[in-house]
């Protein structure tokens, strides 16, 4: 491969939001490094470039430490994992990023539908592929673990990660836009933290079920492909991992942010030390003698094929209690009155039987990138 990789600055197609290439404004810049510029047209794009050569050289084009960014990214890479899920329908992508965060294969990313099959592959930085399993997910803080069986991985120690404050300098690792597949490097982008701050989430500016502290990053790090990668400062150290791509629901701008790995390391060391317990074990509480069911409120998923089918809502029936609170088709259903993460068609189907036909059933959903809150009325 070059020692030389690319700088690409993005423009939108006509009819998408997803930024793409323009070969046209390629660039050369130091080994190992790609950077991607803004989210913008012609004229702001040529802008963009004279900003981010201009960036390069004040941040460190031209200092003696630039001479050991090369041996820091390389250094990083092994860190770095590419997985494949589902996806390719709907012009949704069918990869993410994930860095090892223990030397057994344990993988930090990003909870999403790509994740939502039973055949998850990870290619490590060796291009060796490896079919990974899902150890479980915090659908609320959007983080995921995942394992592949492999032994002695160089990885990251969350317990070593550090808070990083405004005006920080940082690298951010990604497979975005899947330019990686086998042994490539994972693409590298400078930026600097603008500001650690809350996210608005929910019903506000932000469609995310997080809504905790965030580090907003000077660069465009959250592309497609992007969700999972890890934040470092200068000298290697994990400050956060990248979040999914964010649009700001009243001026139409992207957020370009990461976690911090402090509000996700005691979920991810719970989620590794079994502590996680899916909804389909054995559950100590009674059932209803008489309970709800999925046809009584008027959802019909679709079809439980796989061992662990995701609860996607396939209709809904007119006039029933989904339909009056405002379910529609594709809704992924994730939680059952606020306590229990449903992973699967048969979890929902199983949670419901404790609750009584006569009480109201509240059951939380991903619509898209929105995470809504629907109250069923008995009938």
């Amino acid at each position: 491969m070059s020692p030389w990789q690319s700088v690409f600055i993005q423009s939108p197609s006509p009819n998408s939001n997803v930024p793409t290439m323009n070969p046209r404004t390629e660039l050369q810049a130091t080994p190992a490094l790609r950077v991607r510029g803004l989210r913008t047209g012609p004229v702001a794009t040529l802008l963009g470039l004279f900003v981010a050569a201009s960036a390069w050289l004040a941040v460190g084009g031209l200092s003696a430490r630039a001479n050991d960014l090369p041996k820091l990214i390389e250094s990083l890479q092994p860190k770095m994992v590419k997985i494949y899920g589902a996806g390719g329908f709907q012009g949704l992508e069918s990869y993410q990023s994930g860095f090892l965060i223990s030397a057994e294969g344990h993988i930090l990313t990003i909870w999403s539908y790509v994740l939502d099959t039973s055949y998850i592959t990870v290619h490590l930085d060796s291009g060796t592929r490896l079919k990974a399993e899902l150890v479980g997910a915090d659908p609320r803080l959007e983080v995921a673990v995942l394992k592949v069986e492999a032994q002695g991985l160089d990885h990251f120690d969350l317990s070593k990660a550090v808070e990083a404050d405004a005006g920080t300098q940082v690298l951010a690792l990604s497979n975005l836009y899947g330019v990686a597949t086998g042994d490539e490097p994972a693409s590298v982008q400078h930026g600097v933290i603008s500001v650690k701050t809350r996210l608005e989430a929910r019903r506000g500016v932000f469609e995310t079920p997080y809504g905790g502290p965030v580090y907003v990053i000077d660069a465009v790090t959250n592309n497609p492909g992007a969700g999972g990668g890890a934040l470092v400062n200068r000298r290697g150290q994990l400050l956060g991992m990248l979040g999914k791509e964010l649009r700001n629901s009243r001026d139409n701008t992207w957020l370009n942010y990461a976690v911090p790995i402090s509000e996700l390391e005691q979920t991810v060391t719970d989620i590794i030390d079994g502590k996680f317990v899916p909804t389909e074990t054995a559950d100590p509480r009674p059932k209803a003698e008489q309970p709800h069911d999925l046809g009584r409120l008027g959802i019909v998923l679709v079809p439980d094929v796989l061992a662990r089918t995701p609860p996607f809502v396939d209709e809904v029936r007119s006039g029933s209690p989904a339909a009056q609170a405002g379910l529609r088709p594709d809704d992924l259903v994730l939680f059952v009155n606020d306590e229990r993460l449903i992973q699967s068609c048969k979890a929902l189907r199983e949670e419901l039987s404790y609750i009584d036909r006569d009480d109201p059933v509240k059951l939380t959903v991903i619509r898209g990138q929105e995470l809504l809150e629907f109250v069923l009325q008995p009938r």
